[in-house]
């Protein structure tokens, strides 16, 4: 007696015949990039905010993490509808009886484990930290970061995988069927294309100040906020309010300085001011520029007798007590910066105190997240 086929769901649900591997090939050159560029610019963030020691950032130019941070965050949004129809096009092969014929194939279906996991991972995570919400107990950027190689890794391996499949389909379409996918290909990839057009218009408003009344989907609109700039972090919500308008508020210069500082408001707005236009770039995607008018960093360390050689580290201080981002390190080459500034000023009005009132670092090419508000002292090291 002849043992029965194993039941399988996928083969009694009607087929498109989209699901092929020229449309698959297709779609997933297009994710590859997508994924390409978010794993780039995401390991550069990464580096920036936490150095080891053979990275060093520049400070020029001044606006490049503002469109390195801007293109990881739009390329994240604009692979989910990319992610979501390359799933749909290849989900019968992941249904497929026998599930391994070889080992090569065990290999190809293994390394689709971590990388259809890590790719709906690092979107969904990624675009709930856009928005800031939380529903998790791990640390959110210690995740992504390591995630994302392991997502890479699989990447990598699938394309080795599936490099002479995608050779064949991509070049040319097979013969037999030509007549019958090739509007209906159309169809799929043009809505595909306009669809995640629409996810980058909605997106990139955060970045492209043409774009910005289209961006639906923006987390902070630019323009909005305390002097038309917007702020992820209020003085209340940091705790720092009283503190902040405490008039005997000093800065402290102090470290391998040769004369320590002390200064009080009205002496940094006695001293030589400058203006720059310079970006605030969040790392969630936002990004606005604002004029600010302050004291130069070299100058504060000059007037201390600052050893700040090739190698000396500036650690910026706020008096906010707590937060993963109340210390913030200004190497050398951002040191010796002219627009590298502690603001007082931002659009010609005195710091709003959600601004980072009595006084903020800002700094060219500086994600958001190191540009520290409510500053209390400079150490050199």
């Amino acid at each position: 007696m002849d043992t029965p086929a194993p039941l399988r769901w996928v083969e009694r649900r009607p087929r498109s015949a989209l699901h092929e591997p020229r449309t698959a090939a297709l779609v997933g050159i297009a994710l590859g990039v997508a994924f390409t560029v978010c794993f780039l610019t995401g390991v550069l963030s990464h580096l920036i905010q936490q150095p080891p020691s053979w990275f060093t950032w520049p400070a020029r130019p001044a606006g490049f993490y503002r469109i390195s941070q801007g293109l990881h965050v739009i390329c994240g949004f604009v692979s989910i509808p990319l992610l979501l129809t390359k799933l749909w096009i290849v989900y019968p092969k992941l249904f497929e009886w026998p599930p391994v014929t070889s080992v090569a194939h065990a290999f190809e279906r293994l390394s689709l484990v971590p990388l259809i996991g890590g790719g709906l991972f690092m979107t969904m995570s990624g675009t709930a930290n856009v928005a800031r919400w939380y529903p998790w107990t791990f640390f959110f950027p210690t995740a992504h970061y390591w995630v994302a190689y392991v997502t890479f890794g699989a990447l990598v391996i699938h394309i080795g995988a599936k490099w002479v499949t995608m050779r064949d389909h991509v070049g040319k379409a097979s013969p037999s069927r030509v007549d019958v996918l090739v509007p209906e290909r159309r169809l799929l990839l043009g809505g595909l294309a306009a669809t995640s057009g629409l996810v980058f218009f909605a997106v990139a408003g955060n970045t492209i100040g043409p774009l910005s009344k289209l961006a639906v989907l923006a987390q902070r609109r630019p323009g909005n906020g305390p002097q038309g700039m917007p702020v992820n972090k209020s003085a209340k919500g940091a705790g720092v309010a009283d503190i902040a308008e405490d008039p005997s508020w000093r800065l402290i210069v102090e470290g391998k300085v040769g004369n320590p500082l002390e200064l009080s408001l009205a002496d940094l707005a006695a001293m030589k001011q400058r203006t720059a236009e310079l970006p605030i770039a969040c790392v969630e995607g936002w990004s606005t520029s604002g004029t600010w008018t302050g004291v130069a960093v070299r100058e504060l360390l000059a007037l201390a007798g600052a050893e700040a050689g090739d190698d000396a580290t500036i650690t910026v201080e706020s008096f906010q007590k707590g937060g993963l981002y109340r210390k913030a390190e200004i190497n050398s080459s951002q040191a010796k910066d002219p627009d590298t500034l502690l603001a007082l000023q931002l659009n010609g009005e005195p710091l709003h105190i959600d601004h980072g009132f009595p006084a903020r670092l800002i700094g060219p090419n500086r994600p958001g997240v190191l540009q520290t508000k409510w500053v209390e002292r400079l150490v050199v090291s």
